[in-house]
Protein backbone atom coordinates (compact mmCIF):
# COMPACT_ATOMS: atom_id res chain seq x y z
CA UNK A 1 0.00 0.00 0.00
CA UNK A 2 1.13 3.72 -0.67
CA UNK A 3 2.72 5.13 1.91
CA UNK A 4 0.88 8.33 1.46
CA UNK A 5 -2.29 6.32 2.97
CA UNK A 6 -0.64 4.96 6.08
CA UNK A 7 -3.43 6.35 8.09
CA UNK A 8 -5.64 3.56 5.91
CA UNK A 9 -2.89 0.82 6.87
CA UNK A 10 -3.25 1.63 10.41
CA UNK A 11 -7.06 1.57 10.47
CA UNK A 12 -6.83 -2.33 9.17
CA UNK A 13 -4.34 -3.03 11.61
CA UNK A 14 -6.04 -2.14 14.64
CA UNK A 15 -9.16 -3.76 13.16
CA UNK A 16 -7.13 -6.92 12.92
CA UNK A 17 -5.48 -6.50 16.43
CA UNK A 18 -9.41 -5.93 17.56
CA UNK A 19 -10.24 -8.34 16.73
CA UNK A 20 -7.65 -11.12 18.13
CA UNK A 21 -8.56 -9.02 21.71
CA UNK A 22 -6.14 -6.46 21.78
CA UNK A 23 -6.03 -5.44 25.36
CA UNK A 24 -7.24 -1.30 24.14
CA UNK A 25 -10.19 -3.26 22.63
CA UNK A 26 -11.94 -4.80 24.87
CA UNK A 27 -14.43 -2.54 26.19
CA UNK A 28 -15.53 -2.06 29.96
CA UNK A 29 -17.94 -4.74 31.50
CA UNK A 30 -21.40 -3.75 32.82
CA UNK A 31 -20.08 -3.82 36.48
CA UNK A 32 -17.55 -1.45 35.40
CA UNK A 33 -20.15 0.55 34.04
CA UNK A 34 -22.54 0.06 36.69
CA UNK A 35 -19.44 1.29 39.76
CA UNK A 36 -18.83 4.13 37.76
CA UNK A 37 -22.52 5.76 37.63
CA UNK A 38 -21.96 4.62 41.47
CA UNK A 39 -18.45 7.02 41.07
CA UNK A 40 -16.07 4.29 41.48
CA UNK A 41 -14.14 4.99 38.39
CA UNK A 42 -10.76 4.95 36.95
CA UNK A 43 -9.37 5.95 32.91
CA UNK A 44 -5.99 5.72 31.34
CA UNK A 45 -4.60 8.03 29.12
CA UNK A 46 -0.85 6.19 29.34
CA UNK A 47 -0.75 2.67 30.18
CA UNK A 48 -0.58 2.21 33.91
CA UNK A 49 -1.13 5.08 36.07
CA UNK A 50 -4.45 6.10 36.19
CA UNK A 51 -5.86 10.10 35.31
CA UNK A 52 -6.32 11.76 38.75
CA UNK A 53 -9.76 12.56 39.06
CA UNK A 54 -9.78 16.38 39.96
CA UNK A 55 -7.93 16.32 36.12
CA UNK A 56 -11.87 15.88 34.77
CA UNK A 57 -13.94 17.08 37.98
CA UNK A 58 -18.13 17.27 37.27
CA UNK A 59 -19.27 15.63 33.72
CA UNK A 60 -22.58 15.67 34.46
CA UNK A 61 -24.06 17.78 31.16
CA UNK A 62 -20.39 18.26 30.18
CA UNK A 63 -19.50 17.31 26.21
CA UNK A 64 -16.87 15.26 25.77
CA UNK A 65 -14.51 14.56 22.24
CA UNK A 66 -12.88 11.06 22.92
CA UNK A 67 -10.18 11.67 19.88
CA UNK A 68 -8.39 8.22 18.42
CA UNK A 69 -10.50 6.65 21.49
CA UNK A 70 -12.32 3.82 20.61
CA UNK A 71 -12.38 0.50 22.29
CA UNK A 72 -15.03 1.19 24.59
CA UNK A 73 -13.17 1.76 27.86
CA UNK A 74 -13.39 5.35 28.68
CA UNK A 75 -16.39 6.88 26.80
CA UNK A 76 -18.85 4.72 28.68
CA UNK A 77 -16.96 5.98 31.92
CA UNK A 78 -17.56 9.04 31.25
CA UNK A 79 -21.08 8.86 29.95
CA UNK A 80 -21.97 7.09 33.33
CA UNK A 81 -20.96 10.03 34.88
CA UNK A 82 -23.68 12.14 33.18
CA UNK A 83 -21.35 13.48 30.40
CA UNK A 84 -22.22 14.09 26.14
CA UNK A 85 -19.68 11.77 24.75
CA UNK A 86 -18.62 11.70 20.91
CA UNK A 87 -16.14 9.25 19.84
CA UNK A 88 -14.07 9.62 16.86
CA UNK A 89 -11.29 7.03 15.50
CA UNK A 90 -10.53 5.13 12.20
CA UNK A 91 -10.61 1.69 13.13
CA UNK A 92 -14.18 -0.10 12.40
CA UNK A 93 -13.75 -2.57 14.69
CA UNK A 94 -12.66 -0.07 17.71
CA UNK A 95 -15.79 2.28 16.89
CA UNK A 96 -17.91 -1.00 17.15
CA UNK A 97 -16.91 -1.42 20.42
CA UNK A 98 -18.42 1.67 21.03
CA UNK A 99 -21.49 0.89 19.78
CA UNK A 100 -22.26 -1.91 21.49
CA UNK A 101 -21.29 -1.03 24.86
CA UNK A 102 -23.81 1.91 24.51
CA UNK A 103 -26.48 -0.21 22.97
CA UNK A 104 -25.93 -2.83 26.19
CA UNK A 105 -26.36 0.31 28.84
CA UNK A 106 -28.80 2.17 27.08
CA UNK A 107 -27.15 5.69 26.16
CA UNK A 108 -26.47 7.56 23.46
CA UNK A 109 -23.02 8.68 21.92
CA UNK A 110 -22.07 9.92 18.79
CA UNK A 111 -19.85 7.62 16.85
CA UNK A 112 -17.63 8.94 14.22
CA UNK A 113 -15.39 7.45 11.80
CA UNK A 114 -12.38 9.58 10.58
CA UNK A 115 -8.98 10.56 10.21
CA UNK A 116 -7.46 12.69 12.68
CA UNK A 117 -4.66 13.64 10.27
CA UNK A 118 -7.49 15.45 8.58
CA UNK A 119 -9.68 18.36 9.71
CA UNK A 120 -12.00 17.33 12.63
CA UNK A 121 -15.72 17.21 11.33
CA UNK A 122 -16.86 19.50 14.12
CA UNK A 123 -17.63 23.36 14.23
CA UNK A 124 -15.62 25.89 16.27
CA UNK A 125 -15.83 25.56 20.11
CA UNK A 126 -18.07 22.27 20.46
CA UNK A 127 -16.86 20.22 23.07
CA UNK A 128 -15.86 21.21 26.82
CA UNK A 129 -13.11 18.32 27.51
CA UNK A 130 -11.19 16.51 24.63
CA UNK A 131 -9.51 12.79 26.01
CA UNK A 132 -6.81 11.82 23.82
CA UNK A 133 -5.17 8.73 24.93
CA UNK A 134 -1.73 7.29 23.06
CA UNK A 135 -1.92 7.57 19.68
CA UNK A 136 -0.41 10.33 17.83
CA UNK A 137 2.56 8.31 17.50
CA UNK A 138 0.58 6.85 14.73
CA UNK A 139 0.46 9.90 12.87
CA UNK A 140 3.53 12.24 11.36
CA UNK A 141 1.92 15.60 12.10
CA UNK A 142 1.36 16.14 15.79
CA UNK A 143 1.20 20.30 15.33
CA UNK A 144 -1.85 20.21 12.94
CA UNK A 145 -3.79 18.27 15.38
CA UNK A 146 -3.39 20.36 18.48
CA UNK A 147 -4.58 23.20 15.97
CA UNK A 148 -7.32 21.37 15.36
CA UNK A 149 -8.31 20.55 19.35
CA UNK A 150 -7.38 24.15 20.24
CA UNK A 151 -10.25 24.79 17.28
CA UNK A 152 -13.20 23.10 18.57
CA UNK A 153 -12.58 23.26 22.53
CA UNK A 154 -14.54 26.09 24.19
CA UNK A 155 -12.74 28.48 25.73
CA UNK A 156 -12.29 27.21 29.13
CA UNK A 157 -11.98 23.99 27.57
CA UNK A 158 -9.76 21.54 28.29
CA UNK A 159 -7.77 18.50 26.61
CA UNK A 160 -5.90 15.70 27.89
CA UNK A 161 -3.27 13.61 26.25
CA UNK A 162 -1.19 10.42 26.32
CA UNK A 163 1.94 11.36 24.78
CA UNK A 164 4.95 8.70 23.81
CA UNK A 165 7.83 10.49 24.69
CA UNK A 166 10.16 8.40 22.25
CA UNK A 167 11.81 6.01 23.86
CA UNK A 168 10.38 2.75 23.10
CA UNK A 169 11.16 3.66 19.30
CA UNK A 170 15.17 3.25 20.32
CA UNK A 171 14.78 -0.59 20.02
CA UNK A 172 13.34 -2.78 17.63
CA UNK A 173 12.60 -5.54 20.08
CA UNK A 174 11.27 -3.86 23.69
CA UNK A 175 10.02 -7.11 25.08
CA UNK A 176 13.42 -8.84 25.92
CA UNK A 177 16.63 -8.27 27.23
CA UNK A 178 19.47 -7.40 26.39
CA UNK A 179 17.87 -4.14 24.82
CA UNK A 180 19.81 -3.33 22.10
CA UNK A 181 19.38 0.72 20.61
CA UNK A 182 18.77 -0.13 16.72
CA UNK A 183 17.34 3.06 15.91
CA UNK A 184 17.60 6.97 15.73
CA UNK A 185 15.49 9.33 16.57
CA UNK A 186 13.17 10.78 15.27
CA UNK A 187 11.79 7.69 14.23
CA UNK A 188 10.10 8.13 10.86
CA UNK A 189 9.01 5.11 8.40
CA UNK A 190 8.34 7.50 5.98
CA UNK A 191 11.37 9.10 5.57
CA UNK A 192 13.34 5.07 6.17
CA UNK A 193 12.41 2.48 3.41
CA UNK A 194 13.76 -0.25 5.75
CA UNK A 195 12.32 0.52 8.42
CA UNK A 196 9.01 0.84 6.15
CA UNK A 197 9.65 -2.70 4.75
CA UNK A 198 9.92 -4.02 8.34
CA UNK A 199 7.04 -2.68 9.78
CA UNK A 200 4.60 -4.00 6.16
CA UNK A 201 6.63 -7.35 6.50
CA UNK A 202 5.50 -7.93 10.46
CA UNK A 203 2.13 -6.25 9.81
CA UNK A 204 2.72 -4.13 12.15
CA UNK A 205 1.09 -0.59 12.32
CA UNK A 206 2.94 2.98 10.48
CA UNK A 207 4.49 4.56 13.64
CA UNK A 208 6.34 7.64 14.53
CA UNK A 209 8.53 8.99 17.75
CA UNK A 210 7.82 12.71 18.24
CA UNK A 211 9.96 15.45 20.05
CA UNK A 212 8.73 17.09 23.58
CA UNK A 213 8.91 20.02 20.88
CA UNK A 214 6.03 18.64 19.19
CA UNK A 215 4.05 17.21 21.65
CA UNK A 216 4.09 19.52 24.27
CA UNK A 217 5.79 22.18 22.74
CA UNK A 218 3.14 22.00 20.36
CA UNK A 219 -0.02 22.46 22.56
CA UNK A 220 1.89 25.42 23.62
CA UNK A 221 2.28 27.05 20.22
CA UNK A 222 -1.02 26.04 19.43
CA UNK A 223 -2.34 28.28 21.89
CA UNK A 224 -2.92 26.29 24.85
CA UNK A 225 -1.72 27.14 28.81
CA UNK A 226 -0.34 23.65 30.06
CA UNK A 227 -1.53 23.53 33.90
CA UNK A 228 0.27 19.64 34.72
CA UNK A 229 1.69 16.51 33.68
CA UNK A 230 2.74 13.37 35.03
CA UNK A 231 5.00 10.04 33.65
CA UNK A 232 4.29 6.77 33.37
CA UNK A 233 5.96 3.52 32.48
CA UNK A 234 5.08 0.06 29.64
CA UNK A 235 3.04 -2.14 31.52
CA UNK A 236 4.92 -4.94 29.41
CA UNK A 237 8.16 -5.95 27.98
CA UNK A 238 11.72 -5.31 29.11
CA UNK A 239 12.03 -1.66 29.72
CA UNK A 240 9.01 -1.41 31.85
CA UNK A 241 11.04 -1.50 35.15
CA UNK A 242 14.13 0.98 34.00
CA UNK A 243 12.26 4.17 33.02
CA UNK A 244 9.04 5.94 31.87
CA UNK A 245 8.46 5.86 28.48
CA UNK A 246 5.09 8.04 28.28
CA UNK A 247 3.50 11.59 29.53
CA UNK A 248 0.45 12.63 30.37
CA UNK A 249 -0.66 16.00 29.84
CA UNK A 250 -3.64 18.40 31.22
CA UNK A 251 -3.62 21.84 29.49
CA UNK A 252 -6.26 24.08 28.89
CA UNK A 253 -7.75 26.78 25.72
CA UNK A 254 -7.43 29.99 27.93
Amino acid sequence: MDKNNYTEINSKVFDRLAAEGWEWSVPVSHEDYVRAKNGDWNVLLTPVKYVPKYWLGDLRNRKILGLASGGGQQMPIFSALGASCTVLDYSDRQLESERLVAERENYEIEIIKADMTKKLPFQDFCFDIIFHPVSNCFIEDVLYVWKECYRVLKHGGLLLSGLDNGLNFLFDDIENQPLTVTNKLPYNPLKNDGQYKKLMEEGDCIQFSHTLEEQIGGQLKAGFLLLDLYEDYNNTGALKDYAPAFIATLAEKP
